[in-house]
């Protein structure tokens, strides 16, 4: 990277994937403002239409996309195919959102008038994108915010702006105007430039709490800039009993290691009942052992690819040793595959014994277990956390689920399923540190207009019928 230049490498390789110059802030934003009036006079209907053809380019280049975040973020093709899939998917979902969430309501009053709700847009929305969904987390920003007649600026983060210029490339070709729907170019201080800039009225961000935490500093004095935070989370997956002891490990795994561990909803804490221990670890060391970490686009697809870097590799291997030399007793030891490449084997240790687990979220393949001896304890330590995203129950009856969901403090409660592949046909967000009450997904429209009410008469009629002197 050079101070004008934004260089992209792929994970899986080290080799360079792409290259471009840093934008200018400014700029893009005194764009943005200036299309945005022409953007939101148009009708929804129009908005709405070019998203669907924004869609239609996305399935046209659905394999090349896939391949591009493959290679870009380290994640396998099958599973970049399903992140194509839930971009497409999110117009369709947001159109109905959008109608549900910030429809039009008008009711007549006789001699009164009527009473309208509408909504209008805030004007320039910046999106602040991860790399772990590098296409399909921003869009589920930039698809809502552009049908309620906003002007979007998306901030890719700089480990993946390749897919960031592609996504934004399908909107051009799609026939949203180029000054609309934008990408900015750069790193953390373009971000911080975008959210203190006087012409964006809104942050839309998703990523690490301590990002998330600046922003709302940076923005508590600003309460006219809407601020949308999702931070990720410490996340409890709890095991009570069970018979289906093959089922329940593989819920485990699929929570704790999918995608590298690099979701916001993966599985951090596996909880655990005694009386089920031992048979339940065996059972989750068995199908780790046989997960394959590989090549992303290699022909015999791999569970797992690289994390998305060198730094982080060498982070949560730090993190690992720290846990056993804390006390923790290692299960399954991460390993580093290549010195110089960041493929990691997934890691597992039990934490039971050490006296101060620490509260943060360990983005990656690396699992810790805790031994509780019932399920009131279990959802006990599930609370110990400052943050509320995902939680889990496997195993126990419907009373055991109705008390784990009633105590549980998340923002996503499953039974019997993982911790991670929340529905886009939901809101998706959490309490504490895992965001501001500003769920996306379904409720992403509530956040991308602001509701306007009024009262209304084709003609003025009034009258003071009491205090006027005769």
């Amino acid at each position: 990277m050079t101070a004008q230049t934004l260089i992209s490498y792929e994970p899986a390789s080290g080799e360079e994937l792409w290259r471009g110059d840093y934008s200018d802030v400014d700029e893009a934003v005194s764009r943005a403002r200036r299309a945005w009036p022409e953007w939101a006079a148009l009708a929804p209907s129009e908005r709405i239409e070019r998203l669907r053809r924004f869609a239609n380019e996305v399935k046209r280049e659905a394999e090349g996309f896939a391949e591009l975040i493959a290679r870009e973020a380290g994640k396998p093709l099958w599973e970049a195919r399903t992140e194509v899939d839930a971009v497409v998917a999110k117009v369709d979902i947001s159109v109905q959102a959008y109608a549900e969430r910030t429809g039009k309501k008008k009711h007549d009053s006789a001699l009164n008038g009527s009473t309208a709700l509408r909504h209008k847009p805030h004007g320039v929305m910046v999106v602040l994108g991860p790399y772990n969904f590098p296409a399909h987390l921003p869009n589920g920003h930039i698809v809502p915010a552009l049908i309620a007649g906003n002007a979007v600026l998306l901030k890719p983060s700089e480990k993946t702006p390749a897919v960031g210029a592609a996504l934004i490339g399908f909107m051009h070709k799609a026939g949203v105007p180029q000054d609309v729907a934008q990408v900015v170019i750069g790193g953390p201080d373009e971000g911080k430039a975008l959210v203190a800039h006087p012409g964006t009225d809104g942050v839309l961000f998703t990523g690490s709490p301590e990002v998330g935490i600046a922003i709302n500093r940076k923005l508590a004095s600003n309460p006219g800039k809407i601020v949308a935070l999702e931070m990720g989370g410490n996340n409890p997956i709890v095991v009570t009993n069970t018979r289906k002891i093959a089922d329940a490990a593989t819920l485990i795994v699929q929570s704790a290691f999918t995608s590298a561990g690099q979701r916001c909803t993966a599985a951090r804490r596996l909880i655990v009942v005694e009386s089920i221990y031992d048979e339940l670890i065996e059972a989750v060391l068995e199908l780790t052992r046989k997960l394959i970490v590989g090549d992303p686009l290699a022909g015999q697809q791999p569970f797992m690819g690289p994390v998305i870097d060198n730094n982080t590799a060498d982070q949560l291997m730090e993190s690992f040793l720290a846990l056993i030399t804390a006390g923790g007793k290692p299960l399954a030891h991460m390993r580093r595959l290549y010195p110089d490449l960041p493929f990691l084997t997934p890691g597992i240790i039990d934490v039971t014994d050490v006296p101060e687990r620490p509260d943060i979220e360990l983005f990656g393949p690396l699992l810790q277990v805790i031994r509780v001896p019932d399920l009131d304890s279990a959802i006990a330590e599930a609370n110990n956390t400052r943050f509320g995203l995902s939680a889990s129950l496997i195993g126990g009856s419907p009373e055991d689920y109705g008390r784990f969901w009633a105590n549980i403090r998340a923002g996503i409660i499953n039974w019997n399923r993982p911790t991670n592949g929340a529905s886009s046909a939901a809101p998706f967000g959490g309490i504490g540190l895992s965001g501001n009450h500003r769920p996306a997904a379904y409720y992403a429209a509530d956040y991308c207009a602001y509701p306007v009410a009024s009262n209304e008469m084709e003609e003025p009629r009034a009258n003071i019928g009491v205090g006027l002197k005769g």
